[in-house]
């Protein structure tokens, strides 16, 4: 599978873009299945841990991320590894990819928190920029009302901004909130089985899920062979694993 030539324009026109289909809705539900399992262990075993549960006013807690499913449960890496998934991002990019990280978001419904703008090379710190993406799958129908990603269009032109933790969120980092032109905002809508792409240094965020609806959402990242970093995510990069998968390499 590749992308269309109108696809692969508005991705680097935009720094992002959306393709539809690209996973079948049975395999989407299998792994919403596992994901789900691993999110409510989460909650029992751990519930005030704040990057892994979301909290509501009234006391109610859920998952709201799963850290490095390919590392929990093999079940997720035919997923992840599809050779047709794989040359898709390949298409979009330029060159061939590599699995770097990944993490599934979860986002419940009516408490699902928001997530300041930033851009993931604020956290990669990798080189160049051009040669990271991350493929973010719809697990659920994803639209404005249950938190769907929101870009700055052709932030990823002018550079990584300065990343500080945010307020009462140091899990989280981000810029300053007055660099960001909202006036170039635009929502990323998709259906399920569908994949939002995006460039590494592309300015998104997503809003408080407002919906009674989950709007869960699986973010692989991937790096070329040519990318280093500053920070640890190529030493510790799935691709550098004797386990990873001779097929995709």
């Amino acid at each position: 599978m590749k992308a269309s030539p109108s696809a692969c324009e508005s991705y680097w026109a935009k720094g992002w873009v959306v393709v539809e289909d690209v996973f079948a809705h049975d395999r989407v539900d299998a792994v919403l299945e596992h994901a789900m399992q691993i999110g409510n262990r989460q909650v029992r075993d751990s519930p005030d841990v704040i990057a892994a549960v979301d909290r509501a006013d009234d006391g109610e807690r859920a998952p709201r991320k799963v850290m490095q499913p390919y590392l929990l449960d093999t079940f997720f890496h035919d997923f992840v590894l599809d050779p047709a998934f794989v040359e898709l991002i390949g298409s979009l990019i330029g060159k061939f990819p590599l699995l770097a990280t990944d993490q599934i978001f979860m986002k419940p419904p009516r408490f699902g928190t928001p997530k300041a703008y930033h851009q993931d090379n604020g956290y990669f710190l990798c080189d160049p920029g051009d040669e990271v993406i991350t493929a973010w799958i719809a697990l659920d129908d994803v639209d404005e009302e249950n938190g769907c990603l929101r870009y700055i269009d052709g932030s990823h032109r002018e550079g990584v901004l300065p990343h500080v933790p945010v307020p009462e969120a140091e899990h989280d980092l981000a810029p300053d909130p007055a660099l960001i032109d909202l006036s170039r905002e635009s929502p990323a809508c998709v259906k399920k089985g569908g994949v939002v792409f995006h460039h590494s240094e592309t300015l998104h965020s997503s809003r408080r899920n407002t919906s009674d609806r989950w709007r869960r959402a699986y973010a692989t990242h991937w790096a070329t062979a040519d990318v280093t970093s500053e920070s640890d995510v190529i030493d510790n990069a799935y691709f550098q694993r004797d386990d990873y998968p001779a097929l995709v390499r």
